[in-house]
């Protein structure tokens, strides 16, 4: 559909029209958004960005704003917002207000909500000239369209450079299939600081939070027999983790110590474990986050090497 906005024309691209979106004459802003760390021809041709769910701004024939929405190539819908770029135009801002309220009319997630709004930006970013204009005019523009800040993550990578923590010698590791791995989650969705867990128990209750977590790990591209539950030698489980992979790199999918053992540490020996399990199976470099409130996490991330290369900001 083909929005008209005073002289804006606003709309998605149709096969065969990526030169819409790719005639923004602007460069990205250095660290800002995923606009300045991939290429979007590149990520359409994988299948993650579609022409339908690329939306641009156009005004006297020139592309003026432009956005991508992300989803997985076998999927029906788009899960987020992870490309917006405002222009330079002096009413950018209700420009780009426009063009995501366009947008949004059409594009939901499978679940029928709108897609979350991911910018992802450099550590420190706030105390950053041009950086933190640049974002404030982006959270502007998706306030004006009915976006509301959700959560703010560290983002961490490690790589083989910054050394494998030592495994642990307090703690044993074995299989685990689906109903401990639930049991696991719901125990310890009790009191997480994970935003996104906070969420899922306020809306839906301890029982579905876990289950929904269990769904979402399972749907991850690796493999299900790499999940472990966590033990002491006589037999007390402490968590739970999960090393992954997304489409891009490894992952820490899921670390998670049940209430009763906090306060113990232990979430420095599911870290190493995660991470010496990823790195025999090839790994040179791990991608994980977490959010900002969750310090204990981000502390046991720092101990174990891994380095806060970008902060995620989530608005839904």
């Amino acid at each position: 559909m083909t929005t008209f906005t005073n002289d804006l024309d606003i709309r998605p691209l149709r096969t065969g029209e990526e030169d819409l979106f790719l005639d923004f004459p602007h460069p990205p802003t250095p660290g800002v958004g995923l606009e300045s760390r991939r290429s979007w021809a590149d990520t359409l041709a994988d299948g993650y960005y579609r022409p339908e769910w690329s939306w641009v701004a156009r005004r006297g024939g020139r592309t003026v704003a432009r956005c991508a929405f992300w989803g997985m190539p076998d999927e029906d819908h788009p899960f987020s917002l992870d490309w917006f770029e405002l222009g330079k135009e002096p009413d950018r801002l209700a420009v780009g207000a426009a063009l995501l309220t366009a947008a949004l009319r059409e594009l939901r997630t499978a679940e029928g909500a709108r897609p979350e709004y991911h910018i992802f930006l450099p550590p420190g970013w706030r105390e950053l000239d041009g950086v933190r204009e640049a974002t404030e005019d982006r959270l502007a523009a998706a306030a004006a369209a009915g976006y509301q800040p959700f959560i703010e993550r560290f983002n961490y990578t490690w790589t083989t450079a910054d050394g494998v923590p030592e495994r642990s010698t307090r703690l044993m590791f074995r299989e685990v299939d689906d109903a401990e791995a639930t049991a696991i989650c719901r125990a310890a969705a009790q009191g997480s600081l994970d935003g996104y867990t906070g969420r899922d128990v306020a809306r839906h209750g301890l029982d579905e939070a876990a289950r929904i977590m269990v769904e979402d790990l399972t749907d991850m591209p690796s493999p299900r027999e790499w999940w472990r539950a966590a033990y002491t030698p006589d037999g007390a489980q402490v968590g739970l983790i999960v090393p992954a992979r997304n489409p891009a790199r490894a992952v820490v999918g899921y670390i998670a110590v049940v209430p009763a053992q906090r306060g113990r540490g232990y979430v420095d020996d599911l870290l190493a474990e995660t991470t010496a399990m990823l790195v025999a199976e090839g790994a040179e470099e791990i991608g994980a986050d977490t959010d900002l409130g969750n310090r204990p996490m981000a502390a046991a991330f720092a101990r174990a090497g891994y380095r806060n290369t970008a902060i995620r900001m989530v608005l839904q």
